[in-house]
C-alpha cells in the first residue's frame, strides 16, 4: 500500500516567512500523513524547528542532499536550503532567496529523475528573489523555463471555483496591451485539457470573462472583447472546447458559483484572484497548467509579520497538498 502512494516533493518557500510553520503543521496531521510519501527540500532539523516554532517529530529520515538517492519512507528531509546561519526570521533577504530558490530547484531535479511525482511549493518573497539576483519573478516562470514547457498558465482552485489567468504576474497595464487571443486561446487549452486529465471532468466547460465593465457593452466600454476575446473563443469552438463568453466579469463567477461553469478563464491577476480569495482565503491552491509533472503552492504569501509566532494557518498547504495526491492517483488512472 505505502509504496503505491503518490510521491509529493514539498518546497518550504522563504525561510523567513510562514513556509516552514506550516508545513510542519500539514505534516504534523495523521490524515495529511496517510495521502502520500514525502520529500520535503529544506533545512536541518533544528534549522526547521527554529523557523517553524515546532519540532519536526514526523521526519522518518533527514540527508544532506548529496546522499539522498530518491528513496522515500513516509517523510524524508532534504537539507537543500542550506544552514541559514544568522538568518532573520521576518524580512526579505538575499540568503532567504537564495536558499528558497535551492530548495525548488532540487525539487525540480528529483522530479526530473523520477523521484517524485509532484511538487507542492510553500510561498517565496519576490522580493527576496530579486535580491538574489535571480531573474524568474515567481514559481511560475521558474518552473516553465526548468521544465522547458513552452504554454504554462495558473489555476486557482478554491471554494467553488476554478479559474486560470490568461495574463499572470505583470502591471495591469502590462496585461492589458499584451493580452491577445493566442493567449487566451492558450489559456483555454490547457485549462480544457488540465479539466480532462486531472478534474475528471469529461466536457469541461470554460466561462471566459470579459476584459471590460459589462464585458464592453457591444463597444461601447472598450472593444477587446470584439477584437481579441471573441475570435479567441470562436477558435477554441472550432477545436472541440466547450467556451462561453465573453462574459460580464462582475457577474461571471456568480455563475461559475451556481453549476454553470466548470472554470473561469479570467484576463488578468486580480480579476481571477479577488472571488477566489474572498470565499476560500485559507483554502485555496495555485495549480500549474502545462508542466510535465503536477506543481500545486499555497495561495498565500510569506507573511512576514507573523512569522515564527505559531498563528500561521496550514489550511492551504494542507489543501495544496490533498490536491496534489488527488491529481497524482488521477492522472495514474488515466494512463491505466
Amino acid at each position: 500500500m505505502t509504496e503505491s502512494l503518490p510521491r509529493i516533493g514539498i518546497t518550504l518557500g522563504d525561510p523567513a516567512g510562514i513556509g516552514p510553520e506550516v508545513a510542519a503543521k500539514a505534516l504534523a496531521d495523521a490524515e495529511v500523513l496517510r495521502l502520500a510519501r514525502f520529500a520535503v527540500f529544506g533545512y536541518p532539523p533544528l534549522k526547521w524547528m527554529e523557523l517553524g516554532g515546532r519540532a519536526p517529530s514526523f521526519i522518518t529520515h533527514s540527508h544532506p542532499p548529496e546522499e539522498w538517492d530518491g528513496h522515500m519512507a513516509g517523510v524524508e528531509l532534504i537539507h537543500s536550503g542550506g544552514d541559514l546561519p544568522g538568518l532573520a526570521r521576518g524580512a526579505p533577504s538575499r540568503e532567504g532567496g537564495q536558499a528558497a530558490v535551492r530548495c525548488i530547484l532540487a525539487a525540480i531535479d528529483a522530479a526530473k529523475r523520477g523521484w517524485i511525482d509532484a511538487i507542492v511549493t510553500g510561498p517565496i518573497s519576490k522580493e527576496a528573489v530579486a535580491m538574489a539576483g535571480c531573474p524568474w519573478p515567481g514559481h511560475t516562470e521558474l518552473l516553465a523555463e526548468k521544465f522547458g514547457a513552452a504554454d504554462v498558465a495558473m489555476m486557482f482552485v478554491g471554494g467553488p471555483f476554478r479559474v486560470v489567468l490568461a495574463t499572470i504576474h505583470v502591471p495591469l497595464a502590462e496585461a492589458i496591451r499584451t493580452l491577445s487571443a493566442e493567449r487566451i486561446l492558450r489559456a483555454c487549452r490547457l485549462a480544457h485539457a488540465a479539466l480532462r486529465r486531472w478534474f475528471g471532468v469529461p466536457v469541461p466547460r470554460l466561462g471566459v470573462c470579459g476584459l471590460n465593465p459589462h464585458a464592453g457593452e457591444a463597444g461601447r466600454f472598450g472593444h477587446e472583447e470584439r477584437e481579441i476575446i471573441q475570435p479567441a473563443i470562436e477558435q477554441a469552438e472550432a477545436e472541440g472546447i466547450a467556451a462561453f463568453g465573453p462574459l460580464p466579469p462582475d457577474t461571471a463567477f456568480l455563475q461559475a458559483a451556481r453549476g454553470r461553469f466548470d472554470c473561469i478563464v479570467a484576463m488578468y491577476h486580480d480579476q481571477g484572484l479577488i472571488p477566489v480569495k474572498t470565499v476560500a482565503f485559507h483554502e485555496a491552491v495555485n495549480v500549474t497548467l502545462g508542466l510535465p509533472i503536477v506543481r500545486t503552492s499555497v495561495d498565500h504569501g510569506t507573511a512576514y509579520d507573523i512569522a515564527g509566532r505559531g498563528e500561521a494557518d496550514p489550511g492551504s498547504m494542507k489543501a495544496a497538498i490533498r490536491l496534489a495526491a488527488d491529481m497524482v492517483r488521477r492522472d495514474r488512472q488515466a494512463k491505466e
